[in-house]
């Protein structure tokens, strides 16, 4: 009987905890890949610096006025982070609506074999293309400043959408799964001062959406033909055939974890040289 009431008296708070993590890990989910999880990190030390002040010092000191101007600031702060953190929020209910939050997406092998061959193909022909390979994050708000294509994904489709002076040459081209759903897309340059200014504006696109989003970037330089990948805002520069399917597996595939994280981190490096 003591062992019962024991548990009947702790199962709120644990009901409550089980919750609050719950809470918690689908707020991570929502904004995995995005650029709002790096801004929620110096969100969370503001935000525990004005706890400690608000109900630590100015309480215990009775500093009433500064108290009342802080708490209304959280309030204020809610509103800014819906202004703030608009597109994550329509990139997070698009994904809720379309595949569900716990879904993975990847590729399969002979989609992954297609990408490479093309890439090659235009490597040989100096033909430039930027392919984006969408995973957790969605790509919809880039999707939609480009023009539906809807089809599978194969080597003479993408060829066909990279030839020189046609309409959709210049744009970026988005991969979910085994379709290619737009061509001729704008996707968002790089800020970082840090880049090299030999990089083209294919390459600045890359770079640009793989920080924004946790999408792999395949670039195809039209100057010299060479093949590169970009995710999480590094760029792996010439690569060949084996060396971007290798990568490509690792990052897009199944099989994802370990070899990810020793992917990036030799994205890392690369980067730093």
């Amino acid at each position: 009987m003591e062992i019962l009431e024991y548990f009947a008296s702790i199962w709120k708070p644990l009901a409550e905890i089980i919750a609050l993590w719950y809470l918690f890990y689908l707020v991570l989910l929502f904004i995995k890949g995005t650029r709002a999880f790096q801004v929620l990190k110096g969100l969370a030390i503001i935000f525990v610096s004005m706890s400690i002040l608000a109900f630590f010092i100015t309480q215990k000191m009775e500093l009433h006025i500064l108290n009342w101007i802080i708490e209304r600031l959280f309030g204020i702060v809610v509103i800014a982070l819906i202004i703030l953190f608009q597109p994550e929020l329509r990139q997070g209910l698009a994904k809720i609506g379309q595949r569900g939050m716990f879904s993975l997406p990847v590729l399969e092998q002979y989609i992954i074999q297609e990408i490479v061959d093309v890439a090659y193909l235009l490597s040989k022909k100096r033909t430039g293309a930027i392919m984006a390979i969408e995973r957790d994050a969605s790509l919809r708000i880039y999707i939609e400043s480009g023009i539906g294509v809807d089809g599978q994904v194969t080597n003479e489709l993408i060829n066909t959408i990279f030839t020189p002076n046609s309409t959709l040459h210049d744009g970026g081209l988005v991969i979910r799964a085994d379709r290619i759903l737009a061509a001729g897309c704008l996707f968002p340059l790089t800020d970082n001062p840090h880049i090299s200014k030999r990089l083209g504006t294919r390459h600045r696109a890359a770079i640009g959406l793989t920080e924004e989003t946790d999408a792999v970037v395949v670039v195809v330089s039209e100057e010299t033909g060479a093949m590169s990948i970009a995710v999480d805002g590094k760029l792996m520069q010439g690569l060949d055939k084996d060396g971007l399917e290798k990568m490509l597996i690792n990052l897009c595939s199944i099989k994802q974890g370990r070899a990810k994280k020793n992917i990036i981190k030799l994205l890392g490096r690369k980067a730093a040289k």
